[in-house]
C-alpha cells in the first residue's frame, strides 16, 4: 500500500482525521490495488470510518462511503460479516440512504457468499434491519433488500428463519407502513415462492399468499389492478399455478373477467387480468386454457376489436404470446374468419395507430407469423401466408414502407416482421417477385443506425440460413446475401483515393 494511503488510514482509524485528509484518503486509495489494502487493512480501520458515518455533514458522509467502498471491496464477505456485523446493522438504519446502499450492497455479496449466509442467518437483528428497509424510501436500497432476501429464503435454513420466528412479524409490521410496502412485500413473497413447492408452502402458511389473494378478488378495483401483476408472477412457476388452481383463483379471475361488462371501472384491471391468462396459456397449454376459459379468448377478441387504444394494445400483445407457439398459433386459427378479419385490423393499426401501438402491433405480427423450420409443415405454411395476406392487400409493400420511414423503433420492428417469415418458402418466392426487394435487403446505406444495422444482419442471417434459398432467389443472390453476412452488420467498403499533385 502506498505509504501515504497507509499514514491517512491510520489518522481515520484515530477518528481525528479533518476532511480535507479524508478526501485525500479517498483519492490515495483509487491508485492502490485492492489486494494490497487487504494486506494493511485492519478492523479497526472500517470500524473507525463507519464511526464517521454518525455526524450531520453531509460531504463527510459520502467522503467516507466512497473509501469504503474501495475498501470493502478488497475483503472477503464471510470476513465482512464476521467483523462488521454491528457496522452494517447500523448502516441499515443510516438516515442517509447512500450508506443503506453501501451496506446493501455488502449484504448483497454477503447472501451470494455460501459460508457467509450462513453466518447471517444467525443474525436476526441484522435480517430485521433488511426487511427494514423494504419500507425505505429510496426504490433502489427496498430492491435491494428483497433481492437478498429472497436469496436468503432458497435454502431450507433460510426460510425458518424468516418464516419460523419473529421476522415475520417485522415482515407485517413493514408492511404496515403503506400501501407502496405492502405490494413490495407481496413481491418478495411471489419471488420465494418461485424458488421451489416448499418455500411455497412456506409463504401460503404464512399467510401472505392468500392475502395478496384476498385484495385480488376484492372490490377496490386499483388493488386489483395491481396485485393481478403480482399473480402473475405467481404463475410463472408450476407450483405458483398448481397452487393457484386448486385455491380456485383461476376460476375467479375467470369470473370477475366475466363480470367485467357490467362494471363500469373495469378498465383498470381487465388489462391485467387479460395478461394473467395470455401468460397462463404460453406457460401451460394454450388450447387446454382457451377451451377451459372461454371467456378469455372471447375477451381478448373484443378488446382488439374495439376503438381504445389502451385495449387494443392489451389484446394485441396477448394475441402475441398466444401465438408464439405453435399450439398458440391453431387455436387462433380455429377461430377462422374472426381471426383473419382482426389481422386486418392490425395490419391497419401497424401502419396508422400512434407509433407505441404501430410498435407492439409489428411485434405481434412477428410473434404470429414465425415459424421454426422444423414445424414447417405444408399447413402451417399455407396458415402462415393465409395470416401474412390478411394484414393488408399488398402486405410486404406495407412493410416495406413501415421500413423506409425514418423512426429507428418502426424501421427495425418492420425488420422484424421480414425476419419472421424470412426462412419460409412462400416469403421468399414473394420478395424475389417484389421489385427492388432483394436489392433493398443488401443495401447498407439505408440502415441510419446500430440498432437498425443489427436488425438487417439479422434478416441477412435468416435467408442465408434457409434451406430453400439458393433455389428460390438463384446463386447471384445467393451469393451476394452470403457475402453481406460473412462481412459482418458494421462493413463499410473501402473508396480509393487518387492524390493530385498541385491539389489542396
Amino acid at each position: 500500500m502506498a505509504e501515504a494511503a497507509a499514514e491517512l488510514l491510520e489518522r481515520a482509524a484515530r477518528r481525528d482525521a479533518a476532511l480535507e485528509e479524508l478526501r485525500a484518503l479517498r483519492v490515495a486509495l483509487q491508485a492502490v490495488p485492492p489486494a494490497a489494502l487487504r494486506a494493511r487493512l485492519g478492523e479497526h480501520h472500517l470500524g473507525a470510518l463507519f464511526g464517521l458515518l454518525a455526524v450531520n455533514d453531509r460531504e463527510q458522509v459520502s467522503t467516507c462511503v466512497s473509501i469504503l467502498e474501495r475498501l470493502l471491496q478488497a475483503l472477503e464477505p464471510l470476513y465482512v460479516m464476521q467483523n462488521l456485523r454491528e457496522e452494517l446493522r447500523k448502516g441499515l438504519a443510516h438516515p442517509d440512504d447512500s450508506v443503506k446502499m453501501l451496506t446493501m450492497a455488502q449484504v448483497g455479496r454477503i447472501v451470494e457468499d455460501s459460508a457467509a449466509v450462513t453466518e447471517i442467518l444467525h443474525s436476526p437483528e441484522l435480517l430485521q434491519q433488511i426487511i427494514n428497509c423494504i419500507g425505505g424510501e429510496k426504490i433502489a436500497v427496498a430492491k435491494e433488500a428483497i433481492r437478498s432476501l429472497s436469496r436468503i429464503a432458497q435454502s431450507q435454513e433460510g426460510l425458518e428463519a424468516l418464516f419460523g420466528s419473529r421476522l415475520l412479524g417485522d415482515l407485517r409490521n413493514v408492511m404496515a407502513t403503506s400501501d407502496v410496502v405492502r405490494y413490495r412485500v407481496y413481491e418478495l413473497i411471489v419471488e420465494i415462492s418461485s424458488v421451489s413447492a416448499e418455500a411455497l408452502n412456506y409463504c401460503a402458511n404464512s399467510g401472505l399468499i392468500p392475502e395478496l389473494i384476498g385484495e385480488l378478488t376484492g372490490e377496490d378495483v386499483l388493488v386489483r389492478a395491481t396485485c393481478i401483476e403480482m399473480v402473475t408472477s405467481l404463475a410463472h412457476s408450476p407450483q405458483g399455478r398448481q397452487y393457484l388452481a386448486q385455491q380456485g383463483v383461476i376460476d375467479k379471475i375467470s369470473n370477475i373477467i366475466l363480470g367485467a361488462e357490467s362494471d363500469p371501472f373495469s378498465s383498470f384491471y381487465l388489462p391485467g387480468f387479460v395478461k394473467f391468462f395470455g401468460n397462463l396459456a404460453i406457460v401451460d397449454s394454450p388450447q387446454q386454457i382457451c377451451e377451459r376459459y372461454p371467456v378469455f379468448m372471447e375477451k381478448v377478441f373484443e378488446m382488439a376489436e374495439s376503438q381504445d387504444p389502451t385495449m387494443i394494445g392489451v389484446a394485441v400483445d396477448t394475441l402475441g404470446i398466444l401465438g408464439s407457439n405453435v399450439e398458440g398459433k391453431q387455436v387462433l386459427q380455429k377461430t377462422r374468419s374472426r381471426f383473419q378479419n382482426l389481422l386486418s385490423k392490425i395490419g391497419h393499426q401497424a401502419k396508422n395507430a400512434p407509433t407505441e401501438l404501430r410498435l407492439r402491433c409489428l411485434d405481434a405480427i412477428s410473434s404470429l407469423l414465425y415459424l421454426p423450420p422444423e414445424q414447417q409443415t405444408e399447413d402451417l405454411l399455407r396458415m402462415t401466408e393465409s395470416w401474412f395476406t390478411a394484414l393488408s392487400s399488398q402486405p410486404l409493400e406495407l412493410f416495406r414502407s413501415i421500413s423506409t420511414q425514418p423512426f429507428p423503433d418502426l424501421h427495425c420492428g418492420a425488420l422484424r416482421v421480414f425476419t419472421a417469415i424470412a426462412n419460409q418458402p412462400w416469403a421468399q418466392k414473394l420478395m424475389l417477385s417484389s421489385p427492388g426487394f432483394v436489392e433493398y435487403v443488401v443495401d447498407r446505406s439505408v440502415e441510419p443506425d446500430k440498432a437498425s444495422k443489427d436488425a438487417k444482419y439479422e434478416l441477412v442471417k435468416a435467408l442465408v440460413n434457409s434451406k430453400t434459398i439458393a433455389e428460390i432467389f438463384g446463386n447471384q443472390y445467393y451469393l451476394r446475401l452470403r457475402a453481406y453476412l460473412q462481412e459482418g452488420p458494421y462493413y463499410v467498403k473501402a473508396v480509393s483515393t487518387t492524390a493530385v499533385e498541385g491539389a489542396e
